[in-house]
């Protein structure tokens, strides 16, 4: 990929816990868990409602979905399988 823009930064985003609630897995359409930072399950929302959030898996189809640049990349392609 060099040369084709900036490097990207994996570094995950802080989002509302509602917004959370209506993303789906772009293949099964199940829904998706939250990751934080440290590749735990995302705990609880703070006072405000917000979750740090690395990345979204999907128990369903064994995807993990990147966060870059704050922006859940949704796309199956881009996923990465998960192991038992």
């Amino acid at each position: 990929n060099a040369g084709i823009g900036p490097a990207r930064e994996e570094r995950g985003m802080t989002v509302a816990k509602k917004l959370l609630d209506l993303l789906v897995c772009p293949s099964c359409k199940g829904e998706l868990a939250a990751r934080s930072p440290s590749g735990d399950p995302a705990g609880e929302a703070d006072a405000a409602g917000q979750l740090a959030v690395a990345a979204l898996d999907c128990p369903r189809c064994r995807l993990r979905f990147p966060v870059v640049d704050d922006i859940p990349v949704l796309v199956i392609d881009q996923a990465e399988r998960i192991r038992s």
